[in-house]
């Protein structure tokens, strides 16, 4: 079993790096899924995309039977880690036909202001005055952005989105202690092989499966699976083994930015004034979460990856 390893001895920058393009990927689809929606079902569209990842990453990783010992751990790790994705991936999808894509790319931010505080609750140590301001900001800025007019009820899609956003900072959580421990190729073909056996088992009976095969959902597919899947979770695993989880969870937060530009550029969707407010609340709970400007100093990214 390979060693955790200390930040201080990798490439940091590389793994930051690699995490941006993976927010950036991620981002960029939000609106290209919506769209896809309106020819094919939730369920039936995710076991797709799963099902191409897991074709693409067996190919990729054909040649490398090292990489799947130990067994036992990876197993647990990556059938934990799928099981958390197919459940985010399965309300993000759902809330989307209910949401904006500008909308439900910043409530699933919300996934990195719950990983510090998630990651307490699991250690049993009580948060931060800068987490707790951090989630107080972060869940105001939700408030603006989702409560609709005077009944001061979320819509069905913000609350499917929320949940998402839970399931989400468990995976980085779930991803985070395994990536150490196990190879990156195998637990990113394991937690996706989890996904797509998960949306195949359910897409029949849930639902009414529906697929119309027009050019938006073949492109949906292409990038959702090789990019937004494939690619993005191996990259992922491989970089949460140099990084930790919050620092992940922060460099994340790009992701509604990059989310809410793509809608700008590709359908002229604009945030309200009340809207922005929200938006800029929820990325200073995620600074703050992050940065921790009040309370002890040190280097709690490192602590927090050798513990």
């Amino acid at each position: 079993m390979p060693p955790v390893r200390s930040p201080l001895q990798q490439p940091l920058w590389r793994a930051d790096l690699a995490l941006a393009g993976i927010a950036l990927i991620w981002g960029a689809t939000f609106v290209l899924v919506q769209q896809a929606l309106r020819d094919a079902s939730t369920l039936l569209f995710l076991a797709l995309r799963f099902s191409l990842a897991v074709l693409a990453l067996a190919v990729a990783f054909r040649g490398l039977p090292g990489k799947f010992r130990p067994l036992r751990p990876l197993l647990t790790g990556g059938v934990w880690a799928g099981v958390c994705l197919s459940a985010g991936y399965l309300f993000q999808t759902t809330g989307l036909r209910y949401t904006s894509a500008s909308k439900s790319a910043f409530l699933t931010g919300l996934s990195v202001v719950m990983v510090p505080v998630f990651g307490a609750l699991f250690r049993k140590v009580a948060p931060s005055l800068s987490e707790a301001l951090g989630v107080l900001a972060a869940t105001l800025g939700m408030g603006l952005m989702t409560l609709e007019g005077e009944s001061l009820r979320m819509g069905r899609g913000d609350l499917l989105t929320l949940a998402c956003a839970a399931c989400f900072a468990a995976h980085i959580l779930v991803v985070g202690y395994w990536a150490p421990r196990v190879r990156f190729q195998a637990l990113s073909l394991v937690q996706v092989a989890t996904a797509a056996v998960l949306a195949l088992g359910t897409c029949w009976w849930a639902e009414t499966p529906l697929i119309r095969w027009r050019p938006g959902v073949v492109a949906a597919l292409l990038v959702t699976g090789l990019l937004a899947t494939a690619l993005a979770f191996s990259v992922q695993a491989w970089a949460q083994r140099y990084t930790t989880a919050t620092r992940t969870a922060l460099i994340f937060a790009l992701e509604p930015v990059f989310a809410w530009l793509t809608s700008f550029l590709l359908t002229g969707e604009t945030l309200s004034v009340r809207a922005s407010l929200g938006a800029v609340l929820i990325l200073a709970g995620i600074l703050l979460v992050e940065l921790k400007p009040f309370g002890p100093g040190g280097r709690p990214e490192v602590r927090e990856l050798v513990e």
